[in-house]
């Protein structure tokens, strides 16, 4: 959870969501509850819910109950994501913490999964957001599964085309952050062109998150982020410090051949993580993070309330930043 200063604004809003997030995964079933709670309790950044209720306190008719339902299912929703992709990935933790298909199996953690979906969306339709809401909300459900359909079927084929690699990184994360910043700022009763604002200041901090911790996959050890270093790699998912080695390095004929190889192995895997560190690829990779970044904090609604504005810039500081 990200209860530093940068969300001094929203801290006692944030404490309100752990207990929103806990009464909505408690179920008549034991095990549903269990494995509910293992999930929304696993660590997690809340930048999600934190975006929405940033934005909501931006408006003049910010009201925290109004809020505080959606904000649990943005949330929610992303939990109920990342459920499903540790199931496709068969991974075995996820921020430090044995994942759902780890601890039980992944019959029980795709049904999971779905319950919590299910959860998200009962407290959109009870929170009386309209259709507007309920439709942005089930457009980010699918693109989301658009985007790990796409990422599947680019596995291990090594696509050089820059294009493709930030088309694939919205639909995974920026589509995400730009709908909760909107919704935030449509619940919180913005101007139009407020709200427009604030959505592409999701997105771009979107775009941005996305690049470091693709970043992070070659730069960090796996105690750090919290998963093997190079997963990415072994997985055959081709991220910018990747794409830029392919087109830059004099062993890219080597990388290629590495990354197009679904048995490839452990030496494999650090061979491929060399060849990207031998080049530019991770400094090419941060000066785009870092141009988003730039625009992000350039298009913030000049009349925001200062305590806002301030918690925005240092949440785009902070994904510029971290190294986790």
């Amino acid at each position: 959870m990200l209860s530093n200063a940068m969300f001094d604004v929203i801290n006692s809003d944030l404490s309100r969501l752990e207990d929103t997030l806990l009464e909505a995964v408690t179920a008549p079933d034991e095990l549903v509850t269990e494995v509910g709670t293992h999930l929304v309790t696993s660590g997690g950044k809340r930048l999600r819910p934190a975006l929405c209720l940033l934005s909501a306190h931006g408006g003049p008719a910010f009201d925290l109950e109004h809020t505080l339902p959606l904000a649990t299912a943005l949330e929610l929703i992303h939990t109920a994501s990342l459920v499903h992709d540790d199931v496709i990935d068969k991974a075995d933790t996820r921020r430090g913490a044995p994942t759902a298909n780890a601890k039980w199996d992944n019959k029980i953690a795709i049904l999971a999964g779905d319950f919590i979906f299910a959860r998200a969306f009962h407290l959109v339709t009870a929170g009386g957001y309209g259709d507007h809401v309920s439709g942005r909300l089930a457009w980010l459900v699918g693109n989301l599964s658009v985007g790990e359909i796409i990422q599947d079927k680019e596995m291990y084929r090594a696509s050089r085309d820059e294009a493709d690699y930030y088309n694939r990184i919205q639909k995974k994360t920026a589509d995400f952050l730009e709908i909760c910043c909107e919704l935030g700022a449509l619940v919180g009763g913005m101007k139009k062109e407020e709200t427009d604002a604030l959505a592409q200041y999701g997105h771009d901090i979107g775009m941005a998150f996305q690049i470091t911790d693709d970043l992070l996959d070659v730069s960090q050890t796996s105690e750090q982020i919290g998963k093997p270093v190079g997963n990415d790699i072994r997985q055959g998912i081709i991220t910018l410090p990747v794409l830029r080695a392919l087109h830059e390095s004099d062993d890219r004929d080597e990388l290629l051949t590495i990354v197009t190889n679904p048995q490839m192995t452990n030496d494999d895997v650090n061979r491929a993580l060399e060849i990207v560190k031998t080049t530019d690829g991770m400094e090419f990779a941060k000066g785009k993070a870092d141009e988003y970044l730039a625009h992000a904090k350039a298009i913030l609604p000049a009349n925001l309330p200062a305590d806002i504005r301030d918690a925005y810039e240092q949440v785009a500081d902070f994904i510029g930043d971290r190294d986790f």
